[in-house]
């Protein structure tokens, strides 16, 4: 990881992945937690933030969708955030309004909205259910700022080999990919994505920087575990799991360029693919600053299994409670190992304060 700005033509760029907790309709509570933590960014110097999927609504906000004031207070919140980003580029997770409703992200730079990109790939099973409110995006733009460029997508998109990140990335040049996503734990799943983010990283030498969820929202629990990988496919940084979480680092641009002169597969794609027709979309350019404070170096202990196992319980118990405005729980004590576990449970996320046992008889 780089920890300051090496010596060279071209500065490196800040980037900032805001890992935040979102309650599904809360759009003032969302969107001040938005506002706070591109405060905090641009007080690290950070060039570049971004944020998760559907940020302002929370994910994921179903039935909300299906009222027309929810999506105006939503577009509301989105110019709230626009006036906030003074000095700093942000990519925000909102739903769009263009006839029919799209899970949408948007690049703000210096207090100027850009153009929107759309989601292209909306997941239809397990727990999701997009295809009965989103219509699905059918254009990749890149963003243009002095010399970066780069892309962003969402989610599921950045799942699929040959998808927006590889237009983006071939087409497009983009040398950095963002994703914002929501995608909700499960044993071990960090591990896979890591797999697949280094897989599209390396396949389309660009840098892909992935920021997810963190929360729990009813019978989900996001997992949070952002993370940037190189133009190589080998990680970066990554963020906490379970936990919110603001991720700076700094990205050396210049060497994604270098590797993609002597990268044959590029070369080959590029003749025999050629470039399908991309829109690049101008961005005020970014003024890197030279005075930025360095960057302590992180690193994250890689939870075990059944570490992670036992904090998506805490972070989904904490959460359902919290987000419906319960204050106490009463857990019913049998004596047995179920009723004793889930007490513990309990107590770890809420305070042994707002945990009642009651002795059940037996």
């Amino acid at each position: 990881m780089q920890l300051a700005n090496e010596v060279g033509t071209t500065p490196t760029l800040r980037i900032g992945i805001a890992q935040i907790n979102t309650t599904v309709g809360d759009l003032s509570g969302n969107t001040e937690k938005i506002v706070s933590y591109i405060r905090q960014a641009r007080e690290l110097g950070v060039d570049l933030v971004t944020f998760p999927e559907l940020a302002i609504t929370g994910y994921p906000p179903e039935d909300l969708l299906l009222k027309p004031q929810f999506i105006d207070r939503n577009l509301d919140c989105l110019q709230q955030i626009v006036n906030s980003c003074k000095g700093i580029t942000a990519v925000i997770g909102f739903v769009d309004r263009q006839e029919e409703l799209y899970n949408a992200a948007t690049v703000i730079s210096d207090g100027t909205l850009a153009v929107v990109y759309h989601k292209m790939h909306l997941p239809n099973y397990g727990v999701f259910d997009e295809y009965r409110y989103f219509r699905a995006g059918t254009t990749c733009p890149v963003f243009v700022s002095g010399e970066v460029v780069f892309g962003v997508n969402i989610c599921e998109d950045i799942w699929y080999p040959g998808g927006p990140t590889t237009v983006q990335a071939l087409s497009g040049d983009a040398s950095l990919i963002i994703n914002i996503s929501a995608s909700p734990y499960d044993t071990e799943k960090r591990r896979s994505r890591e797999r697949i983010l280094a897989t599209r990283a390396a396949d389309n030498v660009a840098i892909v920087a992935y920021n997810n969820l963190v929360g729990g929202q009813d019978e989900l629990v996001f997992d949070g575990g952002s993370m940037i990988l190189d133009q190589r496919g080998e990680l970066l940084i990554q963020g906490k799991q379970f936990e919110e979480d603001l991720i700076v680092t700094d990205l050396d641009l210049e060497a994604v360029f270098r590797q993609r002169l002597h990268d044959p597969r590029r070369q080959e794609k590029l003749s025999s693919e050629g470039k399908e027709s991309v829109e690049k979309v101008k961005l005020p350019e970014i003024k890197f600053s030279q005075t930025r404070p360095a960057l302590r170096a992180r690193k994250i202990a890689e939870l075990q299994l059944l570490e992670e196992i036992y904090n998506a319980l805490v972070l989904g118990t904490r959460d359902y409670v919290h987000k419906n405005d319960f204050e106490k729980v009463v857990i019913g004590l049998s004596g047995g190992i179920d009723s004793s576990l889930t007490s513990v449970i309990a107590v770890d996320a809420l305070g042994k304060e707002n945990v009642i046992g009651v002795t059940m008889p037996s």
